[in-house]
């Protein structure tokens, strides 16, 4: 058809002869439907068509509704109803696919921001943490618990060269629910943290499996709670030393 911006009248008597040699051949358009509706398009209707040359008391007319269940068929489509339904289930999939990035990321901002509140201990600044978890959740509970006694010891995360860092991979849906969603990932964590005046060392060192338990309440996603099989991991080992 030629690679140009703007069709000439020459270009829709072209692609009229195209649609007109596809249509003679689809299965489609065998038997009844063929004298239903016809096999053809004139080029003016083409064009009139990508103009969008139309009324809106057209979009009901018949002769429009042939036109565009000729074009699906063309387009490799049973019908038009055909298009429109595959149109809606795309739709549907690329909103859940939507969904599934946006809980996703939400587990890494979560790890970033996790990353960061123990960058800045002891300053115990959980607030951090107010657009990823329910202010009521028991995960955030857990989490001030835990924090606050490391952040009253004045644990201090040391981040120069790289002494600490944390990697997050290999994220999966394992529940798709409308207000419930529960997602696994892969979490290493390597972390060094120096007490106060004393430079005491503490290492967590740790590759574990996390559960992220995240709800939808008030029309807002967020982390309601989480399974950590070495959460408290570092305030156990304070105890028993």
């Amino acid at each position: 058809m030629g690679n140009v911006n703007e069709w000439k009248r020459s270009h829709y008597i072209i692609l009229s002869e195209i649609i007109k040699d596809e249509l003679s051949e689809a299965e489609e358009l065998k038997g009844g439907k063929k004298f239903e509706i016809g096999n053809t398009i004139s080029h003016v209707t083409l064009q009139r068509f990508f103009e969008n040359d139309y009324q809106d008391k057209t979009h009901s007319d018949l002769r429009f509704l042939k036109t565009l269940d000729k074009i699906c068929i063309f387009l490799g489509y049973k019908d038009l109803n055909d298009y429109i339904l595959s149109i809606r289930y795309k739709n549907q999939d690329d909103d859940e696919t939507d969904d599934q990035s946006y809980l996703t990321h939400m587990v890494y901002e979560y790890c970033a921001t996790a990353f960061e509140f123990c960058k800045q201990f002891p300053n115990h600044n959980t607030k951090l943490f107010k657009d990823l978890v329910f202010d009521d959740s028991p995960f955030l509970e857990r989490v001030s618990l835990f924090s606050k006694e490391l952040c009253d010891k004045d644990f201090q995360l040391v981040t120069k060269n790289n002494r600490s860092n944390y990697e997050v991979f290999d994220i999966q849906m394992v529940t798709d629910d409308p207000e419930k969603k529960i997602l696994e990932s892969q979490e290493f964590w390597n972390l060094l943290f120096k007490v106060g005046e004393t430079g005491e060392e503490h290492f967590v060192n740790q590759l574990s499996t996390q559960i992220y338990f995240i709800k939808k309440i008030n029309n807002t996603w967020k982390i309601w709670d989480n399974y950590n099989p070495d959460a408290g991991m570092l305030n156990r080992k304070i105890e028993t030393t």
